[in-house]
């Protein structure tokens, strides 16, 4: 799959937070909004990075769990 698609999907499936790759490769997230503090005290990060768009994605996913799927 190419990286636009990827890209793609990663900003549909996750509306809250701007996605993209660096120039070296990586990938990264950053929540549209800041932290509340229920989020920080459940360990969620307002940043997040991966070697590829799957392991951003579970990434994500957990940081949605952590925050217990909304933002508050």
């Amino acid at each position: 799959m190419s990286f636009d698609r990827h890209l793609a999907e990663l900003a549909r499936e996750f509306p809250d937070w701007t996605i993209w790759r660096s120039d070296a490769g990586r990938w990264w997230a950053t929540r549209h909004r800041p932290l509340s503090s229920i989020q920080r005290e459940a360990g969620c990060a307002m940043t997040v990075d991966a070697d590829d768009a799957e392991g951003l994605r579970r990434r994500l996913r957990d940081q949605e769990e952590r925050s217990g799927g909304t933002i508050p």
